[in-house]
């Protein structure tokens, strides 16, 4: 059996422009999505992620290249002989049905007896927390009801894959953070692959077992959620993927040193070869800084601009003596030192060099996100 239930080999699209010209949307892209995984596509607007699920669901056309599920060749394959069922962002319910027949319809095209008809949609509808609700029509709901409808839609057909365009994106926040459990837990129910398109970045490390990061058509990064926040592969993962600080510059003697005069310590572990007068960025994440760290600890010196509270943390956001700006998140239990910090308007944050992380220039850097 094959480890992947989805294979893509040099996927290709390009869209013409309304202006002329035309836009890359996938540039050549090489994808594997494993057997019971749940793997996100992340990236901006205009990224290309949208355009690579609708390929796989037969949506669109690609320009070249070849699709895989399960093994089977379906680039030229229509969607409705695909195995794969799509939840949309919109739900796309028919209003005048009920929930049972909105769940049921694509048992009822394929002439599927009464009675295991009514079974799997029993089991569909139970499976999402929607028993009892079968005779109401799609306004007689709530939203986050209204979209378990859609997903009860999509398993019914029991298809090998699951694709899902941004599903959450109506709902409120509490609503789309319970729905995000909820969406993780059914894909382990189920035991099928689920790829998700989003562009919150919160909502893909909550969910993924892996994230693949597009930019301007291209995967940037195909990895865990931990190893994509704490070890990004270029400088726009790295902005994109959370807060970061960044600084380029030369590394040497077990520091970078930037053009302005800041120069940040590295861990001298074996494992971190030294690339001695190469150009390196490094990159603090806002909560490796810390207000009340010990005395011998590396740090930056910042003049403070503003100190923001978020509840279970501050935001230091300030500026160092060569007007760099930094961010440090520290949390709400050294609300003494930030006291401290707002009437002094000015902070030392420090830092653990094992916590830095290297970027390498091995190529062009995709643009980070501003």
């Amino acid at each position: 059996m094959q480890d992947s239930i989805v294979k893509l080999s040099k996927a290709s699209k390009t869209f013409a422009l309304p202006e002329g010209g035309t836009i890359t949307a996938l540039g050549g892209i090489d994808l594997e999505v494993r057997r019971n995984e749940f793997l996100t596509l992340l990236g901006p607007s205009g990224c290309g992620k949208t355009t690579l699920l609708h390929a796989i669901s037969g949506f669109v056309d690609l320009d070249a290249g070849r699709i895989f599920v399960d093994g089977e060749d379906v680039t030229q394959t229509p969607p409705h002989r695909r195995p794969v069922n799509t939840v949309f962002q919109n739900y796309a319910l028919f209003p005048h049905m009920s929930v049972g027949d909105n769940t049921g319809y694509a048992l009822d095209v394929a002439r599927v007896n009464r009675a295991e008809r009514q079974e799997r949609v029993a089991a569909a509808l139970r499976m999402v927390g929607l028993e009892g609700l079968e005779n109401r029509r799609p306004r007689q709901l709530s939203g986050g009801q209204q979209q378990r409808v859609a997903l009860a839609r999509a398993i019914v057909a029991r298809p090998k894959l699951l694709l899902l365009d941004e599903p959450l994106s109506a709902l409120d926040r509490n609503l789309r953070q319970a729905m995000q459990i909820e969406l993780k837990t059914l894909q382990h129910e189920l035991g099928i692959s689920f790829m998700f398109v989003t562009h919150d970045q919160e909502e893909a490390l909550t969910m993924s077992d892996r994230v693949a990061v597009l930019h301007g058509g291209v995967i940037q990064q195909l990895d865990t959620p931990r190893q994509i926040y704490n070890h990004p592969a270029n400088t726009f993962v790295a902005t994109f993927i959370g807060a970061s600080n960044l600084f380029e510059g030369r590394q040497c003697s077990g520091v970078v040193a930037t053009e302005d005069g800041e120069v940040v310590r590295l861990d001298d572990a074996p494992a971190r070869p030294a690339v001695q007068g190469g150009t390196v960025t490094a990159m603090i994440r806002p909560e490796q800084f810390s207000l009340d760290g010990p005395r011998d600890a590396p740090g930056l010196e910042i003049t403070v601009d503003q100190v923001v509270f978020v509840g279970a943390s501050f935001e230091v956001l300030g500026r160092t003596r060569s007007g760099r700006k930094l961010m440090a998140q520290v949390p709400a239990s050294q609300q003494a030192a930030v006291a401290l910090v707002e009437q002094q308007r000015r902070a030392r944050l420090t830092y653990d060099p094992a916590a830095v992380h290297l970027i390498r220039h091995s190529g062009p850097q995709p643009a980070a996100v501003p």
